[in-house]
């Protein structure tokens, strides 16, 4: 049965379409997404626009693709917002990056209320301007009652330092006796990384034609199933989606296994 989100669906979207999301959600749906969002620059290099215009056409794809995921039935939608590598680039760049999040949220908020998302981040805040942090923070705040999808923005993440403090964190507490190393396993490891309270992603979907991780996640993708496209991120659109988790339905994860 669709997901009964009518204000969030089009109303004129092709029969195929709507098929094809029925087809979705009589199968196993992934229910961790993540996405590497990529290709913003040089969609706008194409059309010879400023490299932030593209991030600002990215950022209405968020929308319209996180709908989608709600609609069918997603449970954690994780989408690589900006890496810890991200800082490198031309100081205009990632001064529209950092403004990104309130206009983003400050628009779809409502929406992201009314609709039981639940805003998440993972990422370390102490480089972020107070106006970016003060925009994620409050949607956090606000949908921290919603029960429905859980949209996990990964901002100022970088994977190598997420493993990296989790080591730090795990050594100090076998030296403060709060933890035995000889119970140091997979699972109690995971604890410590800031994706400790979501499953690990089913499906990755990254955009633009690049094939690597780009220090995302490392640890947590070691068994998703992995979906590349040459699409750039502003053109990516619900049938690019669709087409994405109808592989990861077609495909057998027997995680080592036969």
């Amino acid at each position: 049965m669709l997901n009964k989100l009518n204000p969030w669906k089009s109303q004129n979207q092709p029969s195929s379409l709507r098929d094809r999301k029925i087809q979705i959600q009589s199968q196993e749906v992934p229910s961790h997404i993540a996405i590497i969002m990529d290709g913003n620059g040089r969609w706008a290099k194409k059309r010879s626009l400023p490299r932030v215009a593209g991030h600002h056409e990215g950022m209405k794809v968020v929308r319209k693709i996180t709908r989608l995921a709600n609609e069918l039935g997603v449970k954690t939608l994780t989408l690589y917002a900006f890496s810890t590598e991200n800082w490198k680039r031309p100081k205009m760049e990632v001064d529209f990056l950092m403004k990104l999040p309130e206009e983003f949220l400050g628009s779809f908020l409502p929406e992201l209320v009314e609709e039981n998302v639940r805003v998440t981040m993972m990422g370390n805040t102490d480089q972020l301007p107070a106006h970016t942090l003060k925009a994620v923070k409050k949607a956090m705040v606000d949908t921290k009652e919603n029960t429905g999808l859980v949209l996990n923005f990964a901002l100022n993440y970088g994977s190598r330092v997420e493993i990296l403090q989790a080591v730090k964190q795990v050594l100090n507490d076998c030296e403060n006796g709060k933890l035995d190393k000889e119970n140091l396993n997979e699972e109690v490891f995971s604890s410590y990384l800031m994706t400790s309270d979501l499953e690990d992603p089913d499906l990755l979907i990254r955009t633009s034609g690049e094939i690597r991780l780009s220090n995302f996640m490392l640890w947590q993708l070691a068994y998703t199933e992995f979906f590349f496209t040459d699409v750039l991120w502003p053109d990516f659109s619900e049938e690019h989606f669709i087409e994405a988790v109808e592989v990861f339905q077609s495909r057998q994860r027997r995680f080592g296994g036969v």
